[in-house]
């Protein structure tokens, strides 16, 4: 099998070889070399079928002929036999011998089987004898016989009278000598196919000559075609056209003056045999029945018409790109520029390209991007099934406009998301989604609704203390008066002192209301920033030290005088480390650090504690009026708020961090372990009273500026 494997291999190379060899001729060669196939074909089958047929009546012929001698044989056989007359019964072999040259030989023999007479010259060759054995009673008998030297029939016929046989008679004729008029019949056949053969080649060439010039013409029209040339004309047209014809003056017809397209070809003529429908009529027109020809002239006259349009439809594509380049160049220089978020899915959702703003939001390259699926590129949408709704938008063809929050607590930023549905005519095949951020928006939104409520608070709170003023400073006075007429150990004393207590909360309280709700001028001058904040260390540090409480202190000298209200702020510092105190109740840390900012225009304070920090949830709203995470009774809820406006007076920024950031803790090794997630305090102040821009959740987000060394 592995032998069988190998030889069916090869030939199946040859095939393929023989295969490319004949497909890498030219046209010309290979009509000329199909007609003299096809001739030699035909021949050789002509040959062999006439051969074939040539042989089958030869062989019947011989044997007809053969049995006819050796009847005649036996017919003039009898007598010489009957009478034993030997002489006569070699006469009838020599005649029959000598009366053709594909005789080979001829013999007599008795009933008894001996040879009475025959016609070898150099003896009776035995092995005749039992070659071909005539059955009692049968009427004739041929056998093949091989000599090795040649192939002989030998017809053995009886001689017989009556029923009674008194003999047999064989007659030997050569078969290859009866066959050479079949081979000569074969010779000339052959000889007619190599002629016509010739007679192809020659014909085949000049007809192939013929066609394939013309074919060329065409060829080498198509290949300046595809380098771009398609003023191509193959000559292969009349020269005449209709207006010479016709002898038409039609002048302002389409086709007059058109060498390049035939009439039949120009919509809109004005020959008047034609009319509108030109093309049905002409069958019957003068200019088609003189200029039509061929396929090939047809072919022709279709290529130049071809040509002719792909050259106007190029012009067209081509004014058609130079738009379109135009408009992409635009489009890209929108989507280049436009800082908000845009992208192209396709209707599996696999991404399939993005503006610079996406991928810079998304830090991807675009070789990234493409081809991956939404949850691979954004983990920050808060969405319970990503997928779900762009596959009902593909679905349905619907369009989404929602806002969506984003981020993190530290880097929380608003984006108003639109997604539209692409449609390719009547299918949708993509989905474009475009995200704004509108962050500032948001924040814009949120600050008016802020100053319309503080606003209001304050008037309330104004009213509010004005009206509770009053009657509180009666109630203090006369628990007062009653304190100095009652004695000090009696039970009225002591509750009158409770009331005396409470009211002086109250009256606390009601002041920082009446501050709260009333805008105080500020004296703007030229003030020392740290020791604003040293003078406010001095008066809390005993208070803090009783507490285990220690305050680190790191101010940086660098930092020039700068314009503020020195009162004012001392009243943030206060605000600032007294929540510390309170956060961290006994032993702990509370790290205060100034530093210049990296251009010289800004102060940065940080005050640091290691209390029980802020929660999460808290931290937007430490600002507000009135929250407080203390204890009831611990505190108003108006310190933050108080410090939050006079650093915004100051043109500044005030922000809160919990946990405190490692480059914020400080490394005092005298300072206790702290006990808790701490918060920081982090304010920003122009040395020069500019404009601080707003905080924004990138550059919380990202490593804070340290304030200590």
């Amino acid at each position: 099998m592995p032998a069988v494997n190998s030889v069916v291999d090869s030939l199946i190379s040859k095939g393929r070889s023989l295969m490319k060899f004949f497909s890498r001729m030219n046209l010309r060669t290979k009509i000329s070399l199909g007609i003299i196939i096809i001739v030699l074909v035909f021949g050789l089958l002509s040959g062999i079928l006439v051969s074939r047929l040539a042989s089958q009546a030869m062989l019947s012929e011989i044997k007809k002929r053969g049995m006819t001698l050796a009847l005649n044989l036996a017919a003039r056989t009898t007598d010489p036999l009957l009478a034993q007359d030997f002489l006569r019964l070699k006469n009838r072999v020599d005649e029959i011998k000598v009366s053709s040259d594909d005789i080979i030989y001829a013999f007599i023999q008795d009933r008894g089987g001996q040879v009475l007479s025959h016609s070898f010259q150099a003896g009776f060759p035995v092995q005749l004898l039992e070659a071909n054995i005539l059955p009692p009673g049968a009427r004739q008998r041929i056998q093949l016989l091989d000599t090795d030297e040649d192939f002989i029939y030998d017809f053995a016929v009886p001689v017989q009278i009556g029923a009674q046989r008194l003999g047999t008679v064989h007659v030997g004729l050569s078969r290859e000598k009866a066959q050479a008029a079949v081979q000569r019949l074969l010779n000339a056949v052959f000889y007619i196919t190599v002629g016509a053969g010739l007679i192809a080649l020659v014909m085949g060439t000049l007809f192939a000559g013929t066609v394939t010039r013309r074919l060329d013409i065409l060829r080498h029209a198509a290949e300046e075609m595809v380098k771009g040339n398609m003023d191509q004309q193959t000559g292969l047209a009349p020269r005449r056209h209709c207006w010479q014809i016709m002898g038409c003056e039609e002048r302002e017809c389409p086709a007059y003056g058109n060498r390049l397209q035939r009439c039949w070809n120009i919509p809109g003529t004005l020959c008047a045999e034609c009319g509108e429908g030109a093309f049905e009529y002409c069958g019957t027109c003068r200019v088609y029945l003189e200029s039509q020809g061929d396929e090939i002239q047809g072919l022709a006259e279709a290529f130049e018409v071809m040509a002719i349009s792909l050259r106007n439809r190029l012009d067209e594509l081509r004014e058609a790109q130079k738009r379109l380049a135009r408009q992409q160049q635009l489009l890209k220089t929108i989507l280049d520029v436009t800082p908000d978020l845009v992208s192209l899915q396709d209707q599996n959702l696999a991404y399939q390209t993005a503006n610079p703003a996406f991928l810079h939001f998304y830090d991807l390259g675009e070789e990234e991007l493409i081809g991956k699926m939404p949850p691979e590129v954004y983990q920050l949408w808060q969405d319970t099934d990503p997928l779900g709704e762009d596959h009902h938008l593909i679905a349905s063809g619907g369009i989404v406009s929602k806002e969506v929050l984003i981020g993190n607590d530290l880097g929380k930023r608003w984006f108003h998301v639109v997604k539209v549905p692409v449609y390719d005519e009547e299918r949708v095949v993509g989905l474009l989604f475009t995200a704004r951020d509108i962050t500032e928006i948001k924040r814009y939104q949120e600050k008016l609704i802020q100053s319309v409520k503080m606003e209001e608070l304050g008037k309330l709170a104004g009213g509010v203390a004005h009206e509770i003023n009053t009657p509180l400073a009666i109630i203090l006075g006369y628990a007062q008066m009653l304190l100095e007429d009652l004695p000090q150990d009696s039970e009225s004393h002591e509750f009158l002192a409770i009331i005396e207590k409470q009211a002086q909360i109250s009256r606390r309280i009601v002041a920082d209301l009446l501050n709260f709700s009333r805008h105080m001028e500020s004296h703007m001058e030229e003030m020392d920033l740290n020791r604003s904040i040293s003078e406010v260390l001095q008066i809390l540090r005993p208070i803090f030290k009783q507490e285990w409480v220690d305050v680190e202190v790191s101010l940086d000298p660098e930092i020039p005088s700068m314009v503020g209200d020195r009162e004012k702020l001392k009243q943030v510092w206060l605000n600032l480390l007294n929540n510390a105190f309170e956060s961290i109740g006994q032993n702990g840390a509370i790290r205060v650090a100034t530093k210049l900012s990296e251009d010289g225009r800004r102060a940065l304070v940080s005050v640091a504690d290691t209390g029980a920090g802020i929660e999460p949830q808290d931290l937007e709203k430490v600002f507000d009026p009135f929250f407080s995470t203390k204890i009831p009774g611990g505190g108003t809820g108006l310190g933050l708020s108080l410090s939050f406006g006079i650093i915004r007076e100051h043109r500044g920024q005030i922000q809160a961090l919990s946990p405190v950031p490692p480059e914020y803790s400080g490394e005092g090794e005298s300072r206790p372990q702290p006990h808790g997630p701490g918060a920081v305090f982090l304010l920003e102040l122009p040395l020069h009273g500019e404009e601080m821009p707003e905080y924004t959740a990138e550059a919380l987000a990202a490593p804070a500026v340290s304030l200590v060394e």
